[in-house]
């Protein structure tokens, strides 16, 4: 009974944060550009890619027809060490505004110190022309307006750092299903806590920054430890000295989509990489919430094996699996209608107790245990 308790504590303390984050969401103001707008900021795309062979040339296509000033952009694809041709691929695309690099090629003496995808990014930006960067990842596609949505966005409000909206693309299967939710929500969540200043998650397949803020709060200087962290992190960095000016772009042409990892073991592996960084996290607000998540999914896994043997207490489970279940799908449901993936919610009930369990074993061996991240074996 003291389990039932616990998990009842923190189920009630979830649920006024989940209502919270809820009320926050429903608050932001869906953006859209102007009719009579004319970008002027000249602007760098900067694509890191390993191992993408099967999507590179769909990525930098969807780049290239994008309905922005040619004289404004330039694309750069960075090949991140990749094992397959990926760098030829890239190669063999032609257009002015595309420059194709190796991570390898940097001026910068500190550069090389760098884990792969901030090396890649880092070289990136020190061939960049545009003050305002952009980054994306190489699977990902983009809407027609993407850029010109961000850059009038940028434009309009002034801000440093800009966060935007990311989704799965095609879930067909119950992999790609339970993926979609579980990253639907994440993105809720994002969108709320950026927009209330109320700092919480990032994309780097969606994200924008002013070049100038990168270099003076010092690149990737201080969370170079860690082989992820290039959105989070830096966003968490720009945010201590302009957290004002950290906005996130809530809008239909800013929604960049991306692909589900294509198994249960990739998909694992990658949400180990993102609870990896999980103690670098500077806000204590951040590590608070994914601590209490953490407790409760921890909570609701004891009280299932504790039902086993005393039977009383799966309807305790049952009840508060039940409640968690319901506040989240009223947070979900607007997510999912910006998202236009409604159809997915009926999946969400019967996911309810594998995502539990995932959350509990990711959240502990993203801690402790080294994951592989396309072909590179990282701690």
């Amino acid at each position: 009974m003291i389990l039932a308790y616990i998990s009842s504590g923190l189920s009630i303390v979830y649920c006024v944060l989940i209502v919270y984050y809820s009320r926050l969401w429903k608050a932001i103001p869906r953006y859209n550009v102007p009719k009579d707008f004319i970008p002027s900021t000249k602007i760098s795309v900067i694509v890191p890619a390993r191992n993408e062979e099967k999507n590179i040339a769909a990525c930098i296509n969807s780049l290239i027809n994008q309905h922005y000033p040619s004289e404004l952009l330039q694309i750069i694809i960075v090949d991140d060490e990749s094992e397959d041709g990926t760098w030829i691929i890239a190669s063999s695309l032609s257009d002015s505004r595309l420059l194709i690099l190796s991570s390898g090629d940097n001026k910068a003496t500190q550069i090389p110190q760098l884990p792969g995808k901030k090396r890649a990014i880092a070289t990136a930006i020190e061939h960049s022309t545009g003050s305002l960067i952009i980054t994306t990842d190489a699977d990902c596609l983009h809407p027609v307006h993407w850029l010109e949505t961000l850059v009038a966005f940028y434009e309009e409000k002034k801000p440093v750092f800009i966060a935007a909206p990311v989704k799965y693309s095609n879930p067909k299967n119950y992999s790609a299903i339970f993926q979609s939710l579980d990253f639907m929500s994440l993105q809720g969540v994002t969108a709320a806590g950026v927009y209330h200043s109320k700092l919480m998650m990032c994309n780097g397949a969606n994200l924008a920054y002013e070049k100038q803020a990168f270099h003076e709060t010092g690149g990737f200087t201080g969370i170079d430890q860690l082989a992820s962290g290039d959105d989070l992190l830096l966003m968490q960095k720009i945010a201590k000295k302009e957290k004002r000016r950290v906005m996130y772009c809530l809008a239909d042409e800013a929604i960049v989509s991306t692909l589900p990892a294509g198994s249960w073991s990739s998909f694992f592996q990658q949400r180990l990489r993102w609870a990896s960084k999980a103690r670098s996290y500077s806000d204590i607000s951040v590590t608070a919430v994914l601590v209490l998540v953490y407790c409760l999914n921890m909570s609701l896994l004891f009280l299932l094996i504790t039902s086993l043997k005393y039977p009383m207490l799966f309807i305790y489970w049952i009840i508060l699996l039940a409640v968690k279940t319901v506040i989240e799908l009223i947070f979900l449901i607007p997510v999912a209608r910006f998202f236009n993936q409604q159809s997915l919610l009926w999946y969400f009930l019967p996911s309810q107790p594998l995502h539990i369990i995932y959350t509990v074993l990711a959240g502990f061996f993203g801690q402790v245990k080294r994951y592989e991240w396309k072909g590179r074996n990282v701690k």
